[in-house]
């Protein structure tokens, strides 16, 4: 695998908090061994997208620490660009999250990421990645919760990408754990001007709305209205929606044995994103990221199953397939 060329524009380029993850096998109180690996939506989506062989640019803040190493030297092994990552040399650590599994495939997730590095990122960290011929600056609903210069930083790089013509999605993914969602919705009502696609679940549209609507069409018609061209809800087992002004788009959800939920937001979003970079049609983009998403959860870990591309066509073959 080849470095990642920097004279070339990157196709996406994100930024948020990646965090040391430590996963338990069990309950947390009992002890036991912990893997350790890397976590954040983002660079979930990062991963997702550079292992289908888009270019991809992360930019962010880690630690002057070996978890911030960590995560640099992972995604760096991913084909990622980390050259506008910051290594933060005031003290503040790398975040760190741990993982439990606690009932089936329902896990709880601790973080430990107040006063970290990530949480320090700035405006000034991420714009000169945003490099002209970018075609897409992704962004989720963490990066404004971390704190207010987290909140700048997001804010100002979606004006400036969408004033250069740089589509602009927004993932909402909501985290209770972070800030309630009054606080989600006043930092993430004003992003929906420079935004050019919403990936929202089913509860998490609410969160973008002024006021409250009587129902999910209504809800979509209030951001639609905002200036965002096409709104997609997430709804897991039950599949995808897109929504445009030209109307709805179903997809059924990929039947698989589910393993572990946790990343499948983000691989659903890295498959999305490919297809409109590939300059698939709707029904298309949603048919790969319930694809992406079904490797997910059917593997653990935030994104070690993410697929390549051509093993996007593995779901095609029989139950039971050996290939040798």
């Amino acid at each position: 695998m080849t470095a990642p060329d920097r004279q070339v524009p990157p196709d996406v380029v994100t930024f948020g908090e990646t965090m040391a993850a430590l996963r338990a096998r069990g309950a947390l109180r009992l002890g036991g061994s912990l893997g350790l690996s890397v976590a954040g939506a983002e660079s979930n989506v990062a991963i997702g997208l550079a292992r289908l062989g888009h270019r991809v640019r992360w930019a962010g803040r880690v630690g002057a620490d070996e978890l911030g190493a960590l995560v640099l030297r992972t995604l760096r092994a991913e084909n990622i660009d980390t050259g506008h990552a910051v290594t933060d040399d005031t003290g503040r650590p790398t975040g760190l999250l741990l993982t439990e599994p606690r009932l089936g495939t329902l896990t709880r997730v601790s973080y430990y990421r107040a006063g970290s590095a990530g949480s320090a990122v700035s405006p000034a960290d991420v714009l000169p990645a945003l490099a002209p011929g970018t075609r897409v600056l992704h962004l989720t609903g963490i990066t404004p919760a971390l704190g207010p210069s987290a909140a700048d930083a997001a804010l100002t790089a979606a004006a400036t990408a969408h004033e250069s013509g740089i589509t602009v999605c927004l993932d909402v993914n909501y985290r209770s754990r972070l800030w309630s969602a009054d606080q989600a919705r006043t930092a993430l009502r004003p992003m929906l001007a420079h935004v050019d696609l919403l990936i929202a679940s089913e509860d998490e549209l609410p969160l973008v709305l002024e006021r409250p609507a009587a129902d999910e069409p209504e809800a979509v018609d209030s951001i639609v209205s905002a200036g965002v061209r096409e709104v997609v809800v997430k709804r897991g087992a039950h599949g995808a929606t897109s929504f445009t002004a030209d109307g709805a788009s179903d997809c059924a959800a990929r039947q698989v044995d589910a393993v572990d939920l946790v990343g499948a937001g983000d691989a659903f979003v890295a498959g999305y994103l490919s297809g409109l970079l590939d300059g698939a049609d709707i029904p298309a983009r949603l048919r790969r990221a319930v694809t992406t998403a079904a490797f997910a959860v059917a593997t653990r870990g935030d994104w070690e199953g993410l697929p390549t591309r051509d093993e996007l066509s593995l779901f095609d073959q029989p139950d039971g397939t050996t290939i040798r």
